[in-house]
């Protein structure tokens, strides 16, 4: 008898934009009885496999929430070696990033990074900036509510009257000004809370929450993603297209 096939189901609609919340390196790194650390650089490494699933995906933007402004408040130790290993990670994987045509952007603030990291960042940035086979946003010193007030200042600066703001001018001061919002934001790890991440941006995104670590989130658990994403009636406050065909009957 011969063994029966399985056909894996290719996900139909493809998110233009995709942020992740990438969850759960320090569970991760606890349930091998490795140190929090080995966590995040686990994670680190499965960037990069996450990347190249984009890639093959179509995905044209990806926004990562590698550190935020609450993020200050971890122990040093791990705040310094999250910061090592920051760097590392755009010396060692900056060049093939460049090579596979990525776009680096940085959302969040710099002036809190050291001097050589701050420059590491920025050279990344500057060395990609004519990319676009993928845009990736990495947030890092990043917090949404901040982002808001940051806007909101440059907005006075601008010299701009209450009555010319609106949800266009606001938007045109984010750090994701030259970003489509999110269509899915993925959160890895189990925990369904928004952690002050996109929290303009992510107004009618789909959210998706899976209980598998950041570290395995590989290929495969990306594209359950794409599908439950796929079987989502995207409304953006209006009826679905059911109900409208229903209504007008």
């Amino acid at each position: 008898m011969a063994p029966e096939q399985t056909t894996e189901e290719t996900p139909t609609r493809i998110p233009t934009h995709i942020a992740m919340i990438m969850d759960g390196n320090g569970r991760w790194a606890a349930a091998r009885n490795l140190p929090r650390l080995a966590g995040h650089q686990a994670g680190t490494e499965n960037l990069r496999r996450v990347i190249t699933a984009c890639v093959e995906f179509g995905i044209q933007y990806l926004t990562i929430y590698a550190f935020s402004t609450e993020n200050w408040g971890r122990p040093d130790d791990e705040v310094q070696g999250l910061m090592h290993i920051v760097a590392d990670v755009i010396e060692r994987e900056l060049d093939e990033l460049h090579r596979q045509g990525v776009q680096l952007r940085h959302i969040g603030r710099l002036e809190h990074l050291d001097e050589d990291l701050r420059n590491k960042v920025l050279h990344a940035v500057e060395l990609t900036r004519d990319n676009h086979r993928l845009v990736l946003n990495v947030a890092f010193n990043y917090g949404g509510r901040d982002e808001i007030v940051c806007a909101v200042r440059q907005l006075m600066k601008a010299g701009y009257q209450a009555d010319e703001v609106n949800e266009q001018t606001i938007s045109q001061y984010l750090f994701t000004a030259d970003s489509p919002d999110p269509d899915l934001i993925i959160r890895t790890s189990g925990e369904m809370r928004i952690s002050n991440f996109l929290i303009w941006q992510a107004a009618y995104s789909e959210w998706y929450f899976t209980p598998t670590y950041w570290p395995d989130f590989d290929k495969e658990e990306l594209r359950k993603a794409l599908l439950a994403f796929g079987s989502r009636d995207r409304r953006f406050g209006r009826l679905s297209n059911c109900a409208q065909e229903s209504h007008a009957g």
